[in-house]
């Protein structure tokens, strides 16, 4: 991929620029690095724990970690390649650093405890840099202290335990229970190793500073194993493997969960309220990211994604939540720790109130996945089995009632994208019963709703005025691009009327650009919404408009590689400004590019 290169990284008001962040993980936890070489954002152990190092939500108090040089510097940074180990090259008049950056996992999985590990190299003359510790008090909720250890130092923040270990040459010049600080010279040729471990009510373990070192090599090898594993051979190869690598940043590996994002809080408009916690498993996200893992053709992480979701549903039952907390339990209500927020802002949540609202959308979303988890080569057993039968049923019983639609919000409405999505839900639950997947009992009811649920958006939610789908009963002629998520219901419906809803939507709501906005009137309070434009230009391939859907992917494609953020995908981008916003990294868009290019690939393929 392309180098990300920056002349002396600055801050505005002690942050650094939500595009400019850089992601390493290990399959349990995700760490944000600055080009300034400040890991700004780690929960630790676990993904939704609470952070280690939260400067991105507070430039005053937030705690980080950062190697940086102590004179003027020129930074290129770049994943190695197939992998999610990271690269950052420091440039200075006196010499050249190279930084190799990973949370280390083994070939057998990963790690009992967290290893972030920090490699500095000498590549060419003498540079002195800076290593500077500070950990978060999680909203001065938590007071660090250090223990003396036979093996070394420990930290205790709260539950957590945290030994910094460093090669000999490092100079530890500042140590106390908050933070440390240290310098280093390189010489062409050195070698020195920074690494953190961390363990939460359990033993620390304290493993060789060249075991941890080698585990930088070995953790690389496990990434780009797994890429070298995918059965993708479609267009844009190289994008859709980074974004694979993305993805995986999300799953999270002990219950096999897909989190939304690895963030809470980051704006989706400077200075707004909408600023959510998505460190979650969304029905919705899940569903769409494990569709991502069937195009790719990894059937590991499309099983254990798929049971998780199917345990997680027969645990609460078939009246389904939005999200889930990664380890199945229900999401936290909402708290308003009292940090400063990104760019002053707020306010800053933990956990997500979407937890208690009807998502009618979501039964489409389950059952169509599971027809593609059977398509890739999957046998369903006999509960998975009943249960989807049973949401099949939820669906006929409930699809008549307003809900809070695809993008969770607080006016009830008969919202066209649920509708849609329940017909999909019946469709699908009808093909799976004719096929023997599912118990065909209640087939003709299924069949029989089904196609009331087409005539009545044929009825209520078409505008002959407007020529499109509106984006909910009496909404007069608004707009919403998630429609473009339901092209099947157009296809076997009304392929006339889905294609001018489809031009409407790039008209009004990108302003005939590739970018955008989720819906009509929403420009006014947050950016545009990244899947939404790979959403597009899915259905334009999957209508049959392949050169509209390859105009739409290079168009997103040529204004994404202007502004890259090392191929991290937050969830939009502000087309004023020309920068990025929301959480980071953004699964729904990863995940809605490789299915554009997928669907663009099929079509190819068609002609």
């Amino acid at each position: 991929m392309e180098n990300q290169i920056f002349q002396q990284p600055s801050r505005d008001n002690g942050f650094a620029g939500l595009g400019d962040y850089a992601a390493i993980g290990e399959g349990r936890s995700v760490a944000l690095i600055a080009p300034d070489g400040s890991i700004d954002w780690w929960c630790a152990p676990n993904l939704d724990a609470k952070p280690l190092f939260d400067r991105l939500l507070d430039a005053g108090v937030g705690g980080y970690f950062q190697i940086v040089p102590r004179e003027p510097y020129r930074v290129t940074r770049r994943y190695r390649d197939n992998s999610n180990v990271l690269e950052t090259r420091f440039e200075t008049d006196s010499g050249t650093v190279l930084l190799t950056e990973s949370i280390n996992s083994t070939l057998a999985g990963r790690l009992p405890w967290g290893e972030l590990a920090r490699r500095i190299e000498g590549v060419s003359g003498d540079v002195e840099l800076e290593i500077r510790l500070r950990f978060g008090t999680a909203a001065e909720t938590r007071s660090p202290w250090i223990a003396d250890t036979e093996k070394g130092k420990v930290f205790h923040i709260a539950d957590v335990m945290a030994m910094f270990r460093t090669s000999d040459d490092i100079r530890i010049t500042l140590l106390d229970d908050e933070q440390v600080c240290a310098t280093l010279r390189t010489s062409a040729g050195s070698r020195s190793l920074c690494a953190l471990l961390i363990t939460e009510n359990e033993p620390l373990a304290v493993p060789e500073l060249s075991a941890i070192d080698q585990r930088i090599e070995t953790s690389h090898t496990g990434w780009t194993s797994w890429v070298e594993s995918l059965s993708y051979d479609g267009s844009y190869p190289a994008l859709v493997k980074r974004s694979a690598l993305s993805l995986k940043f999300l799953w999270y590996s002990p219950t096999g969960a897909l989190a939304a994002a690895a963030t809470t809080s980051l704006p989706e408009g400077i200075g707004g309220e909408k600023n959510y916690d998505y460190r979650y498993a969304w029905v919705r996200d899940a569903c769409l990211i494990i569709k991502a893992f069937v195009y790719l053709g990894a059937l590991e992480d499309c099983k254990a994604a798929f049971s998780w979701l199917s345990q997680t549903i027969l645990r609460h039952g078939v009246r389904l939540r939005a999200c889930y907390a990664l380890n199945g339990d229900e999401v936290p209500e909402e708290r308003f720790p009292p940090l400063s927020g990104y760019q002053d802002s707020q306010p800053v949540r933990v956990g997500n109130n979407a937890r208690d609202q009807v998502q009618l959308s979501m039964y489409g979303d389950m059952l169509a996945t599971a027809q593609l988890f059977i398509e890739a080569g999957h046998v369903l057993d006999i509960t998975t089995s009943r249960m989807l039968g049973e949401l099949a049923n939820c669906c006929a019983d409930h699809w008549r009632q307003k809900d809070c639609g695809i993008w969770e919000l607080p006016e009830l409405q008969h919202y066209t994208h649920s509708k849609m999505a329940c017909w999909m839900a019946l469709d699908r639950a009808v093909a799976l019963a004719e096929n023997q997947h599912i118990e065909p009992t209640w087939l003709g009811r299924w069949q029989r709703e089904r196609d009331r649920i087409r005539d009545w958006i044929e009825t209520h939610c078409w505008s002959e005025q407007k020529q499109a789908y509106l984006f909910y009963v009496g909404s007069e002629d608004r707009l919403d691009a998630s429609l473009a998520l339901v092209h099947s219901y157009g296809n076997a419906v009304n392929p006339q009327r889905m294609l001018s809803t489809y031009h409407a939507i790039h008209h009004e709501l990108g302003n005939d650009s590739a970018m955008l906005y989720r819906y009509s009137g929403v420009d006014q309070e947050e950016s545009t919404f990244l899947a939404c434009a790979f959403w597009l230009a899915e259905a334009w391939a999957e209508m049959g408009n392949i050169e509209q859907a390859d105009q739409a992917m290079q168009q997103i494609l040529a204004t994404l590689d202007r502004h890259g953020n090392v191929d991290i995908f937050n969830e939009m981008f502000d087309v004023r400004s020309q920068s990025w916003r929301g959480n980071m990294p953004q699964g729904l868009s990863h995940l809605a590019l490789i299915c554009a290019a997928q669907a663009i690939s099929e079509s190819r393929a068609a002609r």
